[in-house]
């Protein structure tokens, strides 16, 4: 399947024409039976000739060219209007029928504070240039009308007031915000492209409109994207306050799956300058090696690095309540557990050349042992609880 992207170097242009190379180069295998042998990408420094070939030759369009910002209010209907109709009237000299999908946006409904838009206006036509070629052709249309975008690569101080508080944040320059309660509608580049590889499958979804509010229906005469987030400016800024602390609390917040959370802070490092993509953590060092907290958690403990010199014993000691997992990753060493008031001793043989899990049960004291003469025993060790100074659950016992 050859593929036409117009707009290809746009904010989700770029992004799509990623993911369809990855398809095509056999690195994304998880859409199934999909196979790309082409990606013709099509933007304004491309040529009239290009346009003519690539329409020759597609099995499907991705219609992403338009104008957002324009010096002129007329440049709208120009860009937007425009465009659209010299890419039909190519596709029809060619006869090429191959399914083609339109970028529109919520604002083309007209409604509410949209009522007024010179950009949804022209984007309103272009909805039904394409509903009218599908009429006269019979080809397969799909009309999206995309809500709020956010994500990697986003033009900055352009459209994506996300964008703009992610490099902002990131780059410790001032936001403003006027009103926090303000909701949004956002949609997240990578659930967009998704869709759109659906829909290059014959998998998309459908919707009609109920003023500027999308109701998914199943013959809906437009096409959507059913993953949206509707969120206030105030819960955008508190995560982004969030993520920008992590380097020094060392806490990563909650982000599930599927969460506004998750696609919001993966939006947010994407903007890190590179003084910021590494930062330095704290070694508690002494005679014996060194010990480091990577990762805290709210709900799921933390993580640490622990490094042992040569012929060095940790630990001695045990909890109540805290259990840990020990994972030597490099050396040789033995791990001892006793379960108190006993005298019987586990022993735990661990090497970095078999990696494997070792709990520090309750209720039982332990300690670590580098067993070699000139190498540090490495440790990754994860805790279920945070450690609390002021009641550390952790009790001297030799094993």
């Amino acid at each position: 399947m050859k593929i036409l992207v117009t707009g290809a170097k746009g904010f989700v242009g770029r992004n799509l024409v990623a993911q369809l190379c990855n398809i095509k180069e056999g690195k994304a295998k998880c859409y199934g039976n999909v196979t790309i042998s082409e990606v013709f990408e099509y933007d304004i420094d491309s040529t009239s000739e290009d346009l003519d070939i690539y329409c020759r030759k597609a099995d499907f369009v991705f219609n992403l060219a338009g104008v957002n910002r324009p010096q002129n209010p007329e440049e709208f209907m120009q860009g937007n209007f425009g465009f659209a109709s010299t890419l039909l009237d190519t596709l029809k000299k060619h006869g090429n029928k191959c399914p083609i999908m339109l970028s529109s946006s919520i604002q083309a409904t007209l409604q509410g504070r949209f009522e007024d838009s010179e950009y949804g206006r022209s984007k309103k036509a272009g909805e039904d240039l394409f509903f009218g070629y599908a009429k006269e052709t019979g080809t397969k249309v799909l009309v999206y009308r995309f809500p709020n975008l956010f994500g990697k690569w986003c033009r900055l101080n352009y459209n994506s007031v996300v964008a703009t508080f992610c490099n902002n944040y990131a780059n410790d320059l001032p936001i403003q915000v006027n009103d926090p309660s303000v909701e949004l509608e956002l949609l997240y580049i990578d659930d967009l492209v998704d869709e759109m590889i659906a829909a290059l499958k014959g998998e998309e979804h459908h919707c009609e409109f109920d003023d500027v509010e999308t109701v998914i229906v199943e013959n809906g005469r437009y096409c959507a994207v059913p993953t949206t987030y509707k969120v206030t400016l105030w819960e955008i800024v508190t995560l982004l306050d969030e993520f920008k602390k992590q380097p020094e609390t060392l806490i990563v917040p909650s982000i599930p799956n599927g969460s506004f959370a998750k696609a919001l802070y993966s939006t947010y490092l994407s903007y890190l300058p590179r003084e910021k993509a590494s930062f330095p953590l704290k070694m508690n060092m002494d005679g014996r090696g060194s010990f480091t907290e990577l990762i805290r958690t709210i709900d799921k403990g933390q993580v640490s690095i622990n490094i042992s010199k040569p012929g060095i014993t940790k630990g001695q000691h045990w909890h109540n309540t805290k259990w840990e997992f020990f994972i030597v990753v490099a050396g040789n060493g033995l791990i001892q557990q006793r379960k108190i008031g006993t005298n019987e001793v586990l022993n735990f043989e661990v090497s970095g050349d078999k990696i494997e899990v070792v709990h520090m049960l309750p209720g039982y004291t332990h300690n670590i042992i580098n067993l070699s003469d000139t190498d540090n025993l490495v440790t990754v060790m994860w805790a279920n609880e945070l450690f609390d100074p002021n009641k550390p659950d952790t009790y001297f016992e030799v094993v």
